[in-house]
């Protein structure tokens, strides 16, 4: 996975899915039960193939990492609980439920929600608008709270709306007590962060 990203430049690369694996570890200290190998192995695989970058295929992913683990030998058992946690990781619109099966599922998608706040989370939804040459901000476009996957995957908004639209309401949606807790800081930067913005936008900052 290091090999594959190092060269990623639209925030999902071997940096993020490596803060993704590290805090799926920490988050997994905290939850005895939890499969140890399982939710590092999905925390690492998570992003082979983002639905994103491969025409909106949302099974791509699933089925890279199938082919992947299974080219190392992996048990089946194994290979399909981690195909399993990669198709239920992903964000998929504000009005659509992401419900996990497993701890293990819960773990990797907070680990992986909590990438995408704080100051970090406010670099990479940067980086991914410039990757997709989109506006920072646009006053007369106004955030849309998608009510299906599809309308989601067809958004093209300015970045500054993807805090309204999906960054602000992760803290939220956390299953995790350690994710809940680590989310607090980093979801009350970035709505300083938006507020300075819109001030600094308007020219009204002090």
């Amino acid at each position: 996975m290091e090999q594959k990203f190092a060269q990623e430049g639209s925030g999902h690369d071997w940096a993020h899915i490596r803060r993704v694996w590290l805090m799926a570890r920490r988050l997994a200290a905290a939850v005895p039960e939890a499969d140890r190998e399982v939710t590092e192995l999905a925390a690492l695989l998570h992003d082979i193939a983002d639905w994103k970058f491969h025409n909106g295929d949302y099974e791509a992913g699933p089925r890279a990492a199938r082919e992947w683990l299974h080219h190392q030998g992996a048990p089946e058992s194994v290979i399909t609980r981690v195909e399993t946690i990669i198709r239920e990781v992903s964000f998929k619109g504000l009005g659509v439920p992401t419900p996990v099966s497993s701890i293990e599922a819960a773990l990797v998608q907070d680990a992986d929600r909590l990438d995408a706040i704080g100051a970090i989370g406010i670099a990479r939804a940067f980086a991914y608008g410039g990757h997709k040459g989109r506006p920072l901000h646009d006053p007369a476009v106004a955030p849309v709270a998608h009510d299906s996957f599809a309308s989601y995957q067809k958004n093209a908004a300015p970045t500054l709306n993807h805090f309204y639209e999906k960054l602000l309401h992760l803290k939220d949606r956390l299953h995790t007590a350690e994710a809940r807790r680590v989310a607090q800081e980093r979801h009350a930067f970035m709505e300083s962060y938006v507020a300075r913005f819109l001030a600094e936008w308007d020219g009204v900052d002090s």
